[in-house]
């Protein structure tokens, strides 16, 4: 016991604990250790002296009214609750027997030296070190962890279980990927290395502390994008907005305060190489990028592309779109299966109502088959017309 102090920074040495917080798990276990001794009802305060690398226990009395409801306390006896007297408050006439000078709120101190309990407390008192150190090192590995949540974490696949949860090796701890937070049909195997956001972490009284880990997030999209653009990460592109239906297809709202700069050519990539990175990673997710605008009817038309829409019609009370469209553009809009009117209004918070109208989309000029350029007009009637 002598160098009790001195194996104590070692440990927190050896775990990766900070001296203070080991310290205090020390004398967390002293506390408890002399209450298993003594009665659960005592107060015990415990010095440590840096210098000298020694500790010292005192028990504490504090002095009450003769009347004084501390003077009581119940405790939990073989499943029963039992009203017992305490042992940290004594009344004032029993204290005055000892010390005529004694006021109220006086606190008596006892030394309490735990090595006169021989083997049995050094037995208490190692089982209840190892268990505040490890409470300690979780807590450190919470916070550390706590400030991570929200961005990518890259691990090894270390076990499967039968309900095709996937177990990940991520630094000091363990990270679950379930199936539902999986992208569809994706498969990984023992020793895979995978990317994966952290949702948040966890305390499981079996597992312990674990990290739950998503693919299938639209915060996951929105990360990858950062990693990949520069332009992203360092702020000049902000994404307003991301909807994703995992696996098949995404949209992102990109905008920047900077006139020379394009967000969506940012976030595209020469030839799509930047774009085209993530969506490998998302188990080829085809991924529309729009520009956001502050004007709702704007911003819901661009977030229904490629369709081409006639006219729109908000009702932000409702947070309603409806949207005059034709026929040719109709199946655009829906998309296949839905997903591209889910996803506008799940980008955009409306909900979107379309309303066919008759007519065509007049389409751009096309190509000629013998020069392969866009055939031009010799019409000036438009342009006379600007400056009548």
């Amino acid at each position: 016991m002598e160098k009790i102090l001195d194996i104590i920074e070692a440990i927190a040495l050896e775990k990766n604990l900070s001296r203070e917080s080991a310290i205090e798990a020390f004398k967390e276990a002293l506390t408890n250790t002399a209450k298993k001794l003594t009665s659960p009802t005592s107060t015990f305060e415990v010095m440590i002296d840096s210098d000298t690398k020694t500790y010292e226990i005192n028990k504490v009395i504090t002095v009450v009214k003769d009347d004084d409801d501390q003077l009581y306390t119940e405790i939990m006896r073989e499943g029963k609750s039992q009203e017992v007297e305490s042992d940290s408050f004594i009344s004032l006439s029993d204290a005055k027997e000892f010390d005529e000078s004694i006021e109220l709120g006086d606190q008596l101190k006892e030394e309490f030296v735990l090595e006169d309990f021989g083997r049995t407390a050094s037995a208490n008192l190692f089982k209840e070190l190892e268990y505040h150190i490890q409470r300690r090192i979780e807590q450190d590995l919470f916070e550390k962890y706590k400030e991570k949540i929200g961005t990518i974490m890259i691990g090894n696949v270390n076990r499967i279980d039968a309900d095709e949860n996937t177990y990940v090796e991520i630094g000091e701890l363990k990270g679950v990927l379930t199936l539902r937070n999986r992208i569809k049909g994706e498969k990984f195997k023992h020793g895979d290395t995978i990317k994966a956001l952290l949702r948040y972490v966890s305390v499981d009284p079996k597992q312990g502390l674990f990290l739950e880990l998503t693919r299938t997030s639209p915060k996951f999209l929105e990360a990858l994008m950062a990693k990949e653009v520069p332009e992203i990460d360092d702020g000049v592109v902000e994404i307003v907005g991301a909807a994703r239906i995992p696996g098949e297809r995404a949209k992102l709202a990109l905008k920047t305060d900077q006139t020379n700069v394009d967000p969506i050519g940012a976030a595209v990539g020469v030839k799509g190489v930047r774009i085209n990175a993530v969506s490998a990673e998302l188990c080829g997710e085809n991924i529309d990028c729009i520009e956001y605008s502050p004007i709702p009817e704007i911003y819901i038309t661009r977030a229904l592309s490629p369709a081409i829409t006639k006219s729109i019609k908000v009702i932000p009370d409702e947070k309603k779109a409806v949207i005059n469209i034709t026929s040719d553009q109709k199946a655009k809009a829906i998309g296949k299966s839905g997903i591209n009117i889910r996803l506008a209004s799940m980008l955009t918070g409306y909900a979107i109502e379309l309303n066919e109208v008759e007519g065509i989309v007049e389409r751009a000029p096309e190509a000629t088959a013998e020069t392969g350029e866009v055939e031009k007009t010799t019409d000036t009637s438009a342009l006379a017309d600007l400056f009548k």
